[in-house]
């Protein structure tokens, strides 16, 4: 049976439960980052302590998986010391790679510790092969995961001209911003998601229930507004409901999910080294389906390239884990370009 070269699965791994749940369900490496403001998803009650982090990569190198520490805010002045402790403790603690953003910390990392594996992360913004050969040819980094802003073709291009590793997200939220660096939630309560770690952090969100009807509202401005037979979103400022001109609807960009299952053949033919799922902030149990799933559609797509289609049972898994429901091939197919 002839098989064909496919990405490695890379999947979201926001508390070690669901780290054990990536592995478990076929993930070939898992993410994963500090609990504090070096990690751009620094949601209270989630990510790792010292001892979480130790078991954490026991559990996957023990079972031959990999495991990749996102450092992967910016570096605050007065502060650099905390995001250099942060690359010596990956490093000290035997971890696959590190995903940085920050240039300084790329310098230093490579300098510090030439033998640790460096990834350019998506929040360094690397949209073309002479942005990903800068990394290289400065840093060493070893892979670069590309914005969610590039088609298929575009991707291949950069895959054409550099001999770094590219991975590109194949599940999960989308960002209409600048990779994390959200203008609009920085708008709105003044800090930058990047360095706080968290987009419409927790502390300015509030709930306020009257009859028939939930109001979500981000440091006092009404984000949305759902009926008592709606599920009451998080009130990311992208996603809200907004009324313009009279009419009330989702004016930035509606609760959707990336799902590439359909382009899974071009993706592997492009030669794309990683899929990332998106997700460090969701449950386990989400983290178990989509691994699942998309270990079932890479297995078969390495077994049967030439006859690969998409089983309706993994576009139903997906598909009851997706924001609103909804699935899209964001930037990887656009027709009109």
């Amino acid at each position: 049976m002839s098989r064909t070269q496919v990405p490695e699965l890379i999947c979201p791994a926001g508390s070690l439960p669901a780290l054990k749940a990536a592995v478990d369900h076929g993930a070939d490496a898992v993410y994963l980052g500090y609990r504090d403001d070096t990690n751009a998803r620094n949601f209270a009650g989630l990510n790792f302590d010292h001892k979480a982090m130790v078991e954490g990569i026991r559990y996957a190198h023990s079972r031959q998986r990999k495991v990749l520490m996102a450092i992967n805010t910016f570096a605050q002045p007065g502060r650099v010391a905390d995001w250099q402790r942060a690359v010596d403790g990956a490093a000290d603690l035997g971890v696959d790679a590190v995903i940085l953003a920050d240039v300084g910390l790329l310098d230093y990392a490579s300098r510090r510790h030439p033998e640790l594996r460096l990834h350019l992360s998506v929040q360094g913004s690397a949209t073309s092969y002479e942005a990903v050969n800068f990394a290289q040819r400065e840093f060493g980094v070893r892979r670069a995961v590309l914005p969610r802003v590039l088609t298929l073709a575009q991707v291949e291009t950069v895959i054409r001209n550099t001999p770094v590793d590219i991975e590109v997200f194949g599940f999960g939220s989308l960002c209409v911003m600048n990779e994390g660096r959200c203008w609009l939630s920085s708008y709105a309560t003044g800090e930058s998601p990047n360095t706080v770690g968290a987009c419409s952090p927790a502390k300015y969100v509030k709930w306020e229930r009257s009859p028939g009807v939930m109001s979500t509202r981000l440091n006092g401005i009404l984000i949305d507004r759902f009926g008592d037979d709606e599920p009451a979103g998080y009130p990311t400022l992208c996603k809200g409901r907004f009324e313009v001109n009279g009419d009330t609807y989702y004016a930035l960009e509606e609760p959707t999910s990336l799902n590439v299952l359909e382009v899974l053949p071009q993706i592997a033919a492009i030669g794309v080294a990683a899929i990332k799922v998106e997700g460090r902030q969701r449950s386990p149990t989400y983290v178990a389906q989509v691994t699942r799933a998309l270990r079932a559609a890479l297995d078969e797509l390495a077994r049967s390239p030439g006859s690969f289609s998409v089983k309706p049972t993994w576009q139903a898994e997906l598909a009851h884990v997706s924001e609103g429901s909804q699935v899209t091939l964001g930037a990887y197919n656009r027709p009109w370009r």
